[in-house]
């Protein structure tokens, strides 16, 4: 008798195992497409609307290494498995996508599927691209089409095992992706729906704002992630003391959107790429409708950290290298320079727990954005060669525990790591 429930037990592992086994072979076995014989859609408000969503999305800043041609793949993304190289996106009939269809694109985006059938890799974001609806996907594609091909093979992942085998990636997307196309929500306006559609789509904020598990999954949309490289941190856009904007005015949500920069507050580092080669392009109305959108997330305010007071000779040697190199842009009270240099006195990047963005502007310079709304943005010179890890440690450090504020301090390993 007590055996039996060992048996039923045993019974549900290997039905559960034989399910998964199922499912897994579902998703490895896909039929290819066949070449595409389409002519290029030569409809100039298709060719608009693709050119706009593409911008929205910051296709080109994945999809092209530095100095190279846009679109043409290349680019090094690295993560905790190994690392992968975007793509190439032009109509390159042997490197790019020049013999897709429109159906073959359409399942890439909303499968994350290639055209030949293989499973692609959540990198490419298309756990947020499945929400897109049929129309924009065609108006994507199009932009795409007439783009100018640029003959450049793809670079091969390198992924360490399993990680870079179809079979781990099946039951990855068993467990964590299901394809979905957006539904507005009848209780919330249209400005708020497009705001929803487009953040949680085509801009795909949640690829980098959002908390990942052990096996690169969403667990939280928008609760803050280090990125997988390790040198950014994506803050949270729950919690006021990171990235949250539920208590600021519309109009300077979509102004730093729009320009990159508002009266104490910029953007810096891969954010600085979404404003210049995306929201910066968008329509008013949509910058509009994402800060409408992103107001509304609930707010999740951190259980801040157990206070440590730094060292007194720490925070004397920071306050003398702050006086040094830092003090006559950004004053002797960290207040700034308005419409030049931002305050540090309360600034939300100096005061986070992970003290990431804050080493990274010192280390290797803070540079907004040029944007029409501010075409001619002050930039601040990297400390890289001029202070050592342990002097950028004292510096980060004081100001994190100057002017009020209340972060812990940080140390020279911190500072190593974002080098």
């Amino acid at each position: 008798m007590r055996r039996r429930p060992l048996r039923w037990i045993a019974a549900v592992f290997v039905a559960g195992l034989l399910l998964l086994g199922a499912v897994v072979g579902v998703e490895l076995h896909a039929p290819a497409l066949p070449p595409s014989t389409e002519a290029a859609p030569a409809d100039p408000t298709l060719l608009a609307r693709g050119a706009e969503l593409a911008r929205a999305g910051n296709c080109m800043a994945c999809h092209t290494v530095r100095g190279g041609a846009p679109y043409a793949g290349g680019r090094r993304i690295g993560t905790p498995f190994g690392d992968l190289y975007a793509g190439n996106l032009t109509p390159d009939a042997e490197t790019g996508l020049g013999n897709w269809s429109l159906q073959a694109f359409q399942r890439a985006l909303h499968e994350g599927r290639s055209r030949d059938g293989r499973l692609l890799y959540p990198a490419f974001p298309y756990a947020h691209f499945t929400r897109l609806t049929d129309d924009d996907v065609a108006a994507l594609w199009a932009h795409l089409r007439h783009l100018t091909p640029v003959h450049q093979p793809n670079t091969p992942h390198a992924l360490r095992f399993p990680y870079g085998t179809q079979p781990a990636l099946a039951v990855w997307r068993v467990l964590f992706f299901e394809p979905g196309r957006f539904q507005p929500d009848a209780a919330q306006s249209a400005e708020w729906n497009r705001g929803a559609y487009l953040v949680n789509g085509v801009a795909h904020c949640a690829a980098c704002h959002g908390t990942r598990n052990a096996w690169g999954a969403t667990t939280e949309a928008f609760g803050g992630e280090r990125l997988p490289d390790g040198r950014w941190f994506a803050p949270s856009l729950l919690d006021p003391r990171q990235a949250g904007v539920q208590d600021w005015p519309a109009e300077r949500v979509a102004a730093l959107l729009k320009n990159g920069s508002v009266p104490g507050a910029s953007v810096a580092g891969p954010m600085a790429e979404v404003v210049f080669h995306g929201t910066q392009h968008l329509p008013e109305a949509d910058v509009k409708a994402m800060a409408s959108y992103l107001k509304s997330l609930p707010m999740k305010a951190s259980e801040p950290p157990t206070f440590k007071r730094a060292d007194g000779a720490l925070l004397e040697a920071g306050g003398r290298l702050y006086q040094q190199h830092c003090a006559d842009c950004h004053g002797e009270q960290g207040e700034g320079r308005q419409g030049m240099y931002p305050p540090l006195a309360g600034n939300r990047v100096v005061t986070m727990d992970d003290p990431t963005n804050a080493l990274q502007a010192i280390v290797g310079g803070g540079f907004a954005p040029s944007t029409p709304g501010h075409p001619h943005p002050y930039g601040m010179p990297p400390f890289r060669t001029l202070l050592r890890d342990d002097e950028i440690a004292a510096v980060a450090s004081f100001l994190r525990q100057s002017w009020g504020h209340h972060a812990n301090p940080v140390n020279p390993l911190d500072v190593q790591r974002v080098r």
